[in-house]
């Protein structure tokens, strides 16, 4: 694709012998908000774990905008599952949101004026600005989500990966969240989201990938998020679903 962003081709990746992704191909175009969904441990975490470098592959060549993953890491911004993150680290909103910008310094340079006015910017914009000075354990859990998306966004990234940014916030937070991306698709950015509730799938998302340790298939939400394929990457094992009215068909 002229337009693609993201090139993954035959990626599989295993943990202690254990297949966890097998032989992926995927394509990933510029500007779309696009929702992974699967049932758990269908690989959607190693996914983006592997498109951002952060595990070793089996197989598998990925390019960023065509360039090897080391060349294009301060282009890649990610917010992970908040299981992953240590409430606990004495650090400040600020000192969290601040680290969005380090990708964009030298080994030994200080953040600058320059760097605190696009952190204040990144607060600004998801709602943070009030909270600059609390310690990050000390935020609901909305909040604390806000504040890893602040991160991301001042990190000016052209790729984002957000690994359920959904879980555990109030419906305010959500529509916030997707408000958001939703802008930054508009501006060029692309957005990968991990996403369990399947009823919001076709609103939330351009495109979706369907996911079961292969994949299930890939493309404009209209087509892909079907009851066929779900029933497919779910393998009959279909959650309570709410609204969505496809799979009523």
């Amino acid at each position: 694709m002229g337009n693609s962003v993201i090139s993954v081709k035959g990626l599989s990746v295993s943990y202690e012998r254990k297949r966890v992704l097998a032989n992926i191909f995927l394509e990933i175009e510029k500007g779309r908000v696009i929702g992974v969904v699967g049932p758990n441990g269908a690989g959607k975490s190693t996914l983006f774990k592997a498109i951002l470098g952060l595990i070793d592959i089996n197989t598998g060549l990925i390019k960023i905008k065509g360039n090897d993953i080391k060349a294009s890491r301060k282009e890649m911004a990610y917010v992970p599952q908040k299981n992953d993150v240590d409430w606990n680290f004495p650090a400040t909103v600020m000192d969290i949101v601040l680290m969005g910008r380090y990708p964009h310094k030298g080994m030994f340079q200080r953040l600058s004026a320059e760097d605190r006015e696009i952190a204040n910017h990144a607060l600004e914009e998801t709602g943070m600005t009030s909270f600059r000075d609390r310690q990050i354990g000390e935020l609901s859990g909305g909040q604390q989500q806000r504040v890893f998306l602040a991160r991301a966004l001042c990190q000016q990234a052209e790729i984002f990966f957000l690994d359920e940014p959904f879980v555990g916030v109030d419906i305010t937070t959500e529509e916030k969240i997707i408000s958001i991306l939703k802008a930054l698709a508009a501006d060029g950015k692309t957005l990968l989201v991990v996403h369990h509730d399947l009823s919001s799938v076709d609103d939330y998302f351009d495109d979706v990938i369907l996911l079961n340790q292969r994949l299930v298939s890939y493309g404009p939400t209209s087509e892909t998020f079907t009851q066929a394929n779900i029933k497919k990457a779910y393998r009959g094992q279909l959650p309570v679903l709410h609204d969505v009215g496809k799979l009523d068909d």
